[in-house]
């Protein structure tokens, strides 16, 4: 490194102007009539030196990213001082080297942005794939840990904002150059470096503001010049940057933005319409109307919308741009709607004509969502009588996104034009809506039951038409055992709605519960799935919801004679505890005559599934009055041994739910000492199912009052008993949860004692001890980043297979071998997949890919885990992973090629079959690494799966899975790869589905 930083700045035959560098940032407008290039002499060669220097650089760089924060104190400032160097070719490698610094530093500091740029906005020649080409890559790398966030001091986040004033300084003047190369590689850089640090440049608009302009308007700038222009303009606009530092630039940009807006060339069109729409969002946020200055908007209104006006209604114009133009100007309308009213009349009866037309229709349905959705109450009456028959006839189309999208614009329009008059057009749209609500897709069917709702509040008179169509689906659907989630938040939702509309006067409380219960209390009600029962046991409390209290208690009265009577069949038990487990989590059922003694006496009865719902509703019940149920379950605790699992379920539910509650340290705090002693005589108990249950309840108390339960959870980490330690690690891992905490710090100072059982002499201790570890990376990486070099050795230890682990069981005339170290080794194994998304930047990928080598020879499990993870670190870590590749490709070629005996069995065929699918996956991925096209190995692996019929079929199979081309790997020595991450319309492997 030092090496490379003394010769990248060897120049001996040229002398640089310091002075320049002290020059203020003002713009020049005047151009240099001389360049620096009639200095150079022809016979000089040491341009060569410096930019070997630069690529060597680079590569250091790219591979160490343990390295970090001394790339930031050593190369950082050596790389922008060298941005003044006078050789195109070098200064292009200088920006490469600071891009691939920034490219490192990203997964450390993603968790800041959230955003993601508009499609097709990005650099052309700077590899950057647009958001809709890599969903699972950018979900992946964003931190799921809002603490991580935060930008450590003296970390590489700190230094890297630290140096954004000397980066915006060195590139100032280079944005002018005439030499196009140059610029498009300070706009490739600065558009990296909002990327990785969102807000960088909200002070230093004014200095990149000249370069835009230059690069914008002057004559010899190419197609692609103007287009990475306009991709960082967006970058620039929608990367969280405060509104508000644009506005004095507004004078600039939007004459700017319009001039190439109106390009003829539709590609630098269709770009700057993307611009113009975020544009709008900064010149005129809505989130802060109160604070608006309309002359920060004002003068540009007319511009603007007539410069997209042109672009909307001409019909002999790019797809492209036809399609942004809608995207455009449903934003004008959104945010500028109400200084745009006399323009309504020409511009919505286009958007009406674009509705109709198959290719706009979707595009435009999303226009119109945005522009109903407006707080400025645009008025969209004139077009909605014709608007409505055209999107209840998207509802039978088979394209689901357009179905999703009408559903949500329909929606908006209930909720925003409800006046009575408006809602007699939705005739054909309701009776569309039944064949939606269906668990064949319970996305449509949640969206359909939110407009339902939407619909019964506003009480029109087509209610009666839902009842009759809409309500039979809706009550199917409370059976289906896929129902769960928001789907089914909304559909508790519809119910209370129905209820408590007036139009419909024989659709009470009562006759929707009769509904609900009825197929339950059938005696093929055994049929209903579980899943069912619950669901409709949560929908019934819905409606109880809505009752008056006398009225709810008959409710409840009804449901207890149920378990009481004689002649109840089990599943008619289940579901009336179920019934009361959800209604008493809100009403105090303890005055409803003997609820104690009816609901124990069914921890007695023969059928599991009744227990199970006897404790779950115990728990539930407490809810409604913890004074009176609390101290009595743990009385029973104490003295029912053989109900102690069912009953330990019970106070799991209590504690879960009051754990998310914010008063759960009032409510609950006089029992926490009771709970934790009652707990803790469970730690040691012999069965697991029960550990299990006491952990997650001591985790779960520990959210409510961590200041003083943690200290003492962790003084029980020094118990002799391996069982006591394995339920106190479990504990700890209940207490990490994917939302911020106030245990979290506490938890930060603390982990690191947890996480020293991976040393534990117990087998059981460090399984679990991985599992706290994994969840810990996954949820929130901050906890565990710092202690990464000392447990790393420990993690890696546990993937080594152990002979001593290893024994042999006779089963009759047979031997079978079992491995006691296989869970131990899968839990080290996913623990290294999640620190590779959420901690790369702490990891040497070198000693972590050579554990991934060994876990490619390893279990059918193991292997098919391994092969995600090489794939995830093709995609991450590319150079490193070309610099192993021989060692990758050996095992992954042995478990392609590798043959089932003949008189295997069935499943063996299946599961060789899946590993060569999952390996053929991981080969893919591994062929579109910069680089891997020129590796021998590899490409003599890829002539053989091209000369194999049954692997090429079964390659092409897997290719076509991904959503990548068969041609891009196995095309004239893998040529197809080169070229990866450097054409805007290449193949790009974060497009490949690698779930």
């Amino acid at each position: 490194m030092e090496m490379c930083l003394k010769y990248m700045c060897h120049d001996p035959n040229y002398n640089y102007d310091d002075a320049d560098e002290d020059e203020s940032m003002e713009c020049d407008d005047e151009e240099e009539d001389e360049s620096d290039e009639e200095y150079s002499d022809d016979d000089d060669m040491s341009w060569k030196v410096r930019r070997s220097a630069a690529k060597c650089l680079e590569a250091i760089i790219a591979t160490r990213h343990e390295m970090l924060n001394e790339f930031y104190r050593q190369v950082s400032p050596a790389l922008i001082s060298r941005f003044k160097e006078r050789e195109e070719n070098v200064k292009a490698d200088i920006f490469h080297a600071f891009v691939a610094l920034l490219r490192q530093t990203k997964p450390v500091i993603s968790g800041n942005s959230q955003s993601t740029p508009a499609q097709g906005s990005y650099p052309l020649t700077t590899g950057v794939p647009p958001p809709h080409l890599k969903p699972r890559l950018f979900l992946l790398s964003v931190s799921r840990d809002p603490n991580s966030m935060e930008i450590a001091e003296d970390g590489p986040g700190f230094q890297l904002q630290r140096q954004v004033p000397d980066i915006v300084k060195a590139l100032h003047k280079q944005m002018k150059e005439k030499s196009v190369k140059t610029r498009q590689g300070c706009f490739n850089l600065l558009t990296q470096l909002i990327l990785v640090l969102p807000g960088a440049l909200s002070e230093h608009i004014s200095a990149v503001i000249p370069g835009i302009q230059y690069s914008l308007s002057e004559k010899q700038s190419t197609s692609n010049m103007k287009i990475d222009t306009l991709a960082f303009i967006q970058h620039l606009l929608v990367n969280n940057q405060p509104a508000s530092v644009f506005h004095p630039h507004a004078p600039v940009l939007v004459p700017t933005i319009i001039s190439a807006v109106s390009d003829p060339f539709y590609k630098i069109s269709s770009e700057a319409l993307v611009v113009l729409e975020s544009l709008v969002m900064v010149i005129r946020p809505l989130e802060d109307k109160a604070n608006e200055s309309p002359q920060s908007f004002k003068p540009y209104v007319t511009q603007i919308y007539e410069c997209c006006f042109v672009r909307l209604k001409a019909s002999d114009i790019d797809q492209e741009v036809k399609e942004r133009a809608i995207s455009c100007m449903g934003r004008i309308l959104a945010h500028l709607g109400d200084h745009l009213q006399t323009e309504l009349a020409s511009c919505l009866p286009i958007l009406l004509d674009r509705l109709k037309n198959e290719i706009t229709r979707l595009t435009t349905v999303k226009a119109l969502t945005r522009v109903a959705n407006s707080n400025l109450k645009i008025d969209l009456v004139s077009i909605l009588p014709e608007a409505m028959p055209i999107l209840a006839s998207f509802l039978r189309k088979n394209q689901r996104t357009l179905k999703l999208s009408t559903l949500v614009l329909l929606d908006t329009l209930v909720r925003n034009y409800n006046q009575p008059a408006q809602l007699q057009n939705l005739t054909p749209v309701v009776s569309e809506l039944s064949n939606l609500i269906s668990e064949a897709d319970l996305h449509i069917a949640q969206l359909t039951l939110v407009l339902l709702t939407s619909i019964a509040r506003t009480d029109t008179p087509m209610l009666g038409v839902v009842a009759n169509t809409s309500l039979p689906e809706a009550l199917r659907l409370t059976y289906s055992p896929l129902l769960q989630g928001a789907a089914l938040v909304a559909l508790k939702s519809f119910f209370q709605a129905l209820v408590l509309a007036k139009s419909v006067p024989d659709l009470n409380s009562k006759r929707l519960l009769d509904l609900l219960v009825g197929p339950v209390l059938e005696a093929n009600g055994a049929n209903i799935h579980k899943q069912g029962r619950a669901s409709m046991a949560k929908c019934v409390a819905a409606v109880v919801e809505t009752q008056s209290p006398a009225e709810a208690m008959v409710v409840v009265q009804q449901f207890s004679s149920q378990l009481t009577a004689a002649n109840s069949l089990p599943h008619q038990k289940t579901f009336a505890l179920l019934a009361l487990a959800e209604i008493g989590r809100n009403i105090d059922l303890s005055k409803t005559g003997n609820m104690k003694e009816i609901v124990l006496e069914s921890f007695n009865n023969m059928s599991e599934e009744v227990k199970s719902a006897a404790s779950y509703a115990l728990g539930n019940i407490s809810l409604g009055n913890l004074k009176e149920y609390l101290p009595f379950v743990l009385h029973e605790i104490e003295t029912q041994s053989k109900r102690q699992y069912l009953l330990l379920h019970s106070l799991k539910e209590i504690i879960s739910a009051q754990s998310v509650n914010t008063n759960s340290v009032k409510v609950l705090g006089p029992y926490i000492p009771a709970i934790w002693e009652q707990l803790f005589k469970h730690c040691q108990c012999q069965e697991e199912g029960t550990r299990n249950v006491v952990a997650e309840c001591l985790g779960k108390l520990c959210l409510i009052d961590p200041e003083k339960l943690l200290p003492e959870l962790q003084t029980a980490l020094n118990s002799p008993s391996p069982l006591m330690r394995t339920t106190v690690v479990t504990a700890m891992k209940f207490t990490i949860s994917d939302q911020p905490q106030s245990i979290d710090a506490l938890l930060k100072d603390t982990i690191g004692e947890f996480l020293k059982t991976l040393e534990d002499p117990d087998l059981s201790v460090r399984r679990v001890a991985l599992v706290a570890f994994n969840s810990a990376a996954h949820n929130k990486p901050s906890l565990i980043r710092d202690l990464l070099p000392t447990t790393l050795p420990h993690l890696y230890n546990e993937t080594q297979k152990r002979k001593e682990l290893i024994r042999e069981v006779e089963m009759g005339p047979f031997k079978h071998e079992v491995d006691d170290g296989l869970d131990l080794r899968k839990a080290a194994f996913e623990c290294m997949y999640t620190l590779l998304d959420t901690c790369v930047d702490r990891l040497d990928i070198f000693e972590f890919l050579s554990h991934v080598q060994d876990g490619l020879k390893d279990h059918y499990d193991i292997k098919m885990l391994t092969y995600l993870m090489v794939m995830r670190a093709a995609q991450l870590c590319p150079v490193a992973v070309l610099t192993r590749l021989d060692k990758l490709v050996e095992p992954l070629k042995a478990t392609v090629t590798t043959k089932v005996k003949a008189n295997a069995v069935k499943q063996e065929y299946e599961k060789q079959d899946e590993l060569k699918r999952s390996a053929l996956r991981a080969v893919a991925t591994l062929a579109h690494v910069p680089g891997a096209d020129k590796h021998p190995q590899m490409n003599d692996f890829l002539n053989q799966i091209r000369n194999t019929p049954d692997l090429a079929s079964l390659f092409e199979s897997v290719q076509k899975d991904s959503h990548a081309g068969l041609g891009g790997a196995l095309g004239a020595n893998g040529a197809g790869a080169s070229g990866f991450g450097h054409s805007r319309h290449g193949t790009d492997p974060h497009a490949m589905d690698f779930s």
